[in-house]
């Protein structure tokens, strides 16, 4: 992910310090239509307050044409009780393709406390625009659903024969998928992506939490509905079903459960009606989503390996306007990021041995570039004791190499998927890999840079760029699969976001800090939704015993913030 400002100062672990996750589900009304030939297309924009600031926290999804869009992507914000966490709510049309807020159209805000929010369950309050004044009729309503359910629920779902809804074509068919409320109104959970030209879809599989597809309780009636997606956001309605998460379990690989949609005004018309389609529930699964701390006390170790820049772009180490220029003070950049990322993930290692490795440098004797050498020159030992260690030895290479180039990642990530892979194969894998790169520039092998995070998000790894210095760094932010699936040059796409960026001069004045999430998360996540999804990455399932665990996945997620880092 990556961050405009400073996300909030993450505490110590423990539940005296984060009381529970809490889920956002946010719904607009009678949205400002600031299109002319057209509705809006409204995005909700989470902040929370810190030191005095917003900091932006989410996003939710684009509602094409529609003045009363429900999001189906949920905020997932940590509630501390002893805090005052003050929220606001921003919505915008958007405009354009670009991440600039200031690029989009404003439709208004709110802002309250969390504890406001989850006080009450649901609020419904008015928007108001930057002069204080209320944004025409424009609502919003924000529900709030607890988090202590760490069970999760795997649907895949497909469809047959549904109703051709498109003149010139078949339909584009998808699904949302809804639970009845605390006031008796049905809330939107999940949307699935669109399947075009088709009758008989099949949807990607995908994650919920079990607490937000029906309240943890496996008998409560939960209601689909099939509509065929038009690019005006009118969409036509195809067809709906009630079942049960209990029903769907019954789902099995062999054995699918099908179900049938009906339009309820075309079973009132036609006598010989009988539906609009079939879905089909081909499998169902409810698993447990681990804590971070689950995985430490099952014994998970954090393997942490640093790669460190020395193209020519650096500038002379000697020069103090090169950013490896070790100033009086003892310190640069490089230094600053790994002992803010390293001296944190070092307490979750018991031997405290990190590799370090450097690229785009000429090495002696012979002078060769080399894009994954030991910066202890030990290349059968490149381990170092400690932050401590790995400090040292980067600054004894200094004097040693020459600065050169291209820069190119993909050495150093396949380097530390090697051993990521061989830990899938342990009987009792207990071990999560995080590669911190620290850079300056432009990547040189993009494709295969690419390539090699398409196949590495497959397996218990993350990866924290670090940039440094004023460059662009768009080819980063790329890598960064927030608001997109990353893709290799062949077109596979990612299995999860395990990349995130972070522009060291967003932060200059405050300390680094990467902040791990749960099972199915990015660095990412296996997933950042368990929403839509997290695949599992290889990682085992923490069975209570410390140091033994069973198969599963673990994901990490990085965040760059005040106060040191933080894992959760």
């Amino acid at each position: 992910m990556a961050y405009t400002g400073t996300p909030p100062p993450a505490g110590p672990i423990g539940s005296q310090y984060c009381v529970c996750k809490v889920e956002l589900s946010i719904c607009g009304q009678n949205l400002l239509d600031r299109d002319v030939t057209s509705k809006s297309d409204p995005f909700c924009v989470l902040f929370m307050e810190v030191n005095g600031k917003w900091v932006e926290l989410d996003r939710t999804e684009t509602a094409v044409n529609n003045l009363n869009p429900a999001f189906s992507k949920k905020f997932v914000v940590d509630y501390h009780f002893e805090e005052v966490q003050k929220l606001k709510f921003a919505l915008f049309d958007q405009d354009k393709s670009s991440t600039q807020l200031y690029e989009h159209d404003f439709l208004g805000e709110f802002s309250c406390t969390l504890g406001t929010i989850v006080s009450s369950k649901k609020i419904t309050r008015t928007l108001l625009l930057g002069n204080g004044k209320p944004a025409g009729k424009g609502m919003i309503t924000i529900a709030a659903q607890e988090l202590s359910d760490n069970r999760v629920i795997t649907l895949s779902m497909a469809g047959r024969k549904l109703d051709k809804k498109d003149l010139f074509g078949k339909s584009d068919p998808f699904l949302e998928f809804y639970k009845p409320g605390d006031d008796g109104k049905w809330m939107l959970v999940h949307r699935t992506e669109v399947i075009k030209y088709t009758l008989d879809p099949i949807w990607k599989p995908f994650t919920v939490p079990l607490v937000s597809l029906c309240d943890g309780d496996v008998e409560k009636l939960i209601k689909v509905m099939c509509y065929d997606y038009d690019s005006d956001g009118g969409h036509d309605f195809i067809g709906e079903f009630q079942t049960s998460v209990a029903r769907m379990c019954e789902a099995q690989d062999a054995f699918p459960l099908e179900l049938e949609c009906i339009n309820p005004k075309k079973q009132k018309k036609k006598k010989n009606y009988k539906n609009s389609g079939i879905i089909i529930v081909k499998s169902c699964k409810i698993t447990r989503d681990f804590s971070f701390l689950d995985y430490i006390l099952g014994g998970c170790q954090l393997m942490f390996t640093v790669g460190i820049d020395f193209t020519a772009s650096n500038g002379n180490p000697r020069d103090p306007s090169s950013l490896h220029y070790i100033n009086p003070m003892g310190t640069n950049e490089y230094l600053s990021a790994i002992w803010a990322v390293g001296q944190i993930i070092q307490d979750y290692d018991s031997d405290k041995m990190f590799p370090a490795l450097g690229f785009g440098a000429q090495l002696p004797p012979d002078w060769k570039v080399s894009h994954e050498f030991a910066i202890n020159f030990n290349p059968t030992n490149p381990f170092c004791s400690g932050v401590e260690g790995i400090v040292q030895a980067y600054s004894a290479c200094l004097p040693h190499i020459r600065f050169y180039g291209p820069t190119n990642f993909s050495p150093i990530v396949n380097h530390v998927a090697r051993f990521a892979a061989q830990a899938t194969q342990q009987e009792a894998a207990s071990q999560y890999f995080i590669l911190l790169i620290i850079t300056d520039g432009v990547i040189s092998d993009m494709d295969e840079t690419r390539h090699a995070v398409v196949q590495a998000s497959k397996l218990p790894m993350s990866i924290i760029i670090v940039g440094v210095g004023n460059a662009d760094f768009a080819a980063m932010e790329f890598l960064d699969g927030d608001s997109r699936v990353l893709r290799s040059h062949t077109g596979e796409e990612a299995v999860r976001d395990i990349v995130q960026f972070v522009p060291f001069r967003d932060f200059r004045n405050v300390s680094l800090c990467p902040k791990a999430v749960g099972p199915g998360a990015a660095v990412p996540s296996p997933g950042e939704e368990v929403a839509p999804g997290r695949p599992h990455c290889g990682l085992p399932v923490p069975t209570g015993t410390p140091g033994r665990m069973g198969r599963d996945s673990l994901s990490r997620d990085v965040v760059i913030g005040e106060g040191g880092m933080a894992l959760n």
